[in-house]
C-alpha cells in the first residue's frame, strides 16, 4: 500500500491506496473553507498552521496500515510554499520512521489521475485543467509524456469565479456560490465580451472579463447579481469553448477530459458535452467528490510512479511553489 499526503492549498488530506488493485482503502480530507471564508480567500500562513494541526490527526487514523506500506507519496509542487512544506515534512518523517521510500508528486498530474481513482489509466487523451490556480490544455500520452499546448495568460478560470464571488460578497469558495446564483439568472442579460475572441493565439485570459464584471457589479443592485453571475458563467465558459473549437479543427479529440476543482461546474460540463458531439469523442470526468484537491488522486499517481520506480531522495525532495507541465 501507499500512503499519500496532499497539502498544496487549503485542504488537508491523506489516503491509502492498494498498489496491486488501485483500490482506495482510506481517504480523509479536512477542509479549511470555514476558516478562510471570513477573509474572502486563502490566507497561506493560516492554512499552514491548520495543516500542522490536521495532518498528524489524520495520520493517526492510518496507523493500522503502517506495516503494509511500501512507500509514502506527497504533493511537492505546485502550490503554496508554506502549505506544501507541511505535507513534505510529514512525508519525510513517515519515510524515515517506517524506512520506506518517498515519492514526490506534481499536483497537476494528480488532477489528471483523479480520472483514474480505483480505475485503470486511459491514454492518450486531451485534458482541460480548470482550477483556482491553473487553466490549461494538455495532450497526455502517458505519465511521463505530457505536453501543455495552451494556458492562461493571467487569471485562471476558477480564480475568476472566486474573485467575482468576492465582488458580490458571496464568500469563499466562489465557484459553487456563482453556480448556484447563476441558476436563477438570465445568461444573456449582460453582454460581456468573450476574451481573446479575435486573437488566433491558443491561450486563455480572464482579467478583462473580471474587470467588466466589476464595473457591472458597481452599478447593480443585489437583485441584479443573479443575472451578472449567469452572464459571467456563460461568457467564462464560452471563452473556453471558443478556443477549444478552434483547436479541434486541427486536432480533433478522441478522448477528452476535464479535471481540476472548477471541473465540477455543471454548466461547463454540459457545454463541453455539446462541443464533443460532432467528433464522437469520449468524455472523461472525475467524480464530483474528487474534482477538488484530494489525496486519493495523489495516491493514484503514486501507484504508477511506484511501479516505474520513480522515487525521490529525502535530501533532494523540496517544495516548488510554481511548477508547470
Amino acid at each position: 500500500m501507499i500512503l499519500s499526503i496532499e497539502s498544496s492549498c487549503d485542504d488537508s488530506a491523506i489516503s491509502i491506496t492498494e498498489i496491486a488493485t488501485n483500490r482506495l482503502l482510506f481517504h480523509k480530507k479536512i477542509s479549511q473553507e470555514l476558516e478562510h471564508s471570513i477573509y474572502g480567500g486563502v490566507v497561506p500562513e493560516l492554512a499552514a498552521r491548520l495543516h500542522a494541526e490536521a495532518l498528524p490527526k489524520i495520520l493517526e487514523e492510518c496507523e493500522p496500515y503502517f506495516e503494509k506500506l511500501k512507500a509514502v507519496a506527497v504533493t511537492s509542487s505546485p502550490g503554496l510554499a508554506v502549505t506544501l512544506i507541511e505535507g513534505v515534512t510529514l512525508a519525510k518523517a513517515v519515510s524515515v520512521g517506517l524506512d520506506i521510500p518517498i515519492i514526490g508528486v506534481n499536483h497537476l498530474i494528480g488532477h489528471i489521475y483523479s480520472l483514474f481513482i480505483e480505475k485503470e489509466t486511459i491514454f492518450p487523451l486531451t485534458v482541460l485543467l480548470v482550477s483556482g490556480g491553473h487553466t490549461q490544455v494538455m495532450e497526455v500520452k502517458s505519465l511521463t509524456e505530457i505536453e501543455t499546448v495552451a494556458k492562461s495568460m493571467d487569471d485562471s478560470f476558477g480564480e475568476s469565479f472566486d474573485k467575482v464571488a468576492k465582488m458580490m460578497g458571496l464568500g469563499y469558495p466562489g465557484g459553487p456560490a456563482i453556480q448556484n446564483l447563476a441558476k436563477e439568472g438570465a445568461r444573456k442579460r449582460y453582454d460581456f465580451t468573450v476574451p481573446l475572441l479575435r486573437t488566433p493565439k491558443f491561450a486563455f485570459s480572464y482579467s478583462g472579463l473580471k474587470n467588466a464584471v466589476r464595473l457591472a457589479v458597481a452599478e447593480a443592485s443585489e437583485e441584479d447579481y443573479k443575472d451578472i453571475a449567469a452572464s459571467f458563467e456563460h461568457i467564462a465558459t464560452k471563452h473556453l469553448i471558443h478556443k477549444l473549437k478552434k483547436y479541434f479543427l486541427n486536432y480533433p479529440p478522441k478522448t477528452f477530459a476535464i479535471v481540476g476543482g472548477a471541473s465540477a461546474n455543471l454548466y461547463l460540463r454540459s457545454q463541453i458535452e455539446e462541443l464533443l458531439k460532432p467528433y464522437g469523442a469520449k468524455l472523461l470526468l472525475s467524480d464530483l467528490h474528487y474534482c477538488s484537491d484530494n489525496a486519493a488522486m495523489i495516491g493514484r499517481v503514486a501507484v504508477d510512479m511506484y511501479k516505474a520506480k520513480m522515487f525521490s531522495s529525502l535530501e533532494e525532495l523540496n517544495v516548488v511553489a510554481k511548477s508547470n507541465l
